[in-house]
């Protein structure tokens, strides 16, 4: 069974760093795209960034410059290293995986900036 637990939210002041990280039960190469999701108070779950099996990135514009995803196949992990946090990236955070037509869901983390 397919499995993500991702940690590393929190609390931060505006303009202050997080860093998430997911981390799966299968080895991540074998999910056609990994990346992360967010949903604010009151609004749908939205596109962070994602990655694909072969490395391309897909940003949201509104994190471009500030966000940068990675992985690591060796700790079955991706990342999302978040600088110059601003109020309005206060969120959940879910970790996301696909393998063809099957998508996966971690927990969600939370992510709070306060000004």
């Amino acid at each position: 069974q397919v499995q993500l637990v991702e940690s590393g939210g929190g609390l931060v002041q505006s303009g202050g760093s997080l860093r998430l990280s997911c981390t799966a039960s299968i080895n991540i190469f074998e999910f056609n795209v990994m990346g992360w999701y967010r949903q604010a108070p009151g609004k749908q779950r939205e596109l962070v960034a994602t990655i694909n099996v072969g490395g391309r990135i897909n940003e949201v514009d509104s994190v471009k410059g500030r966000f940068t995803i990675s992985r690591d196949g060796a700790e079955k992990s991706v990342y999302l290293q978040m600088s110059s946090l601003k109020p309005e990236d206060t969120a959940v955070y879910y970790c996301y995986a696909a393998i063809l037509s099957r998508n996966y869901w971690g927990q969600g983390t939370q992510v709070t900036v306060f000004s």
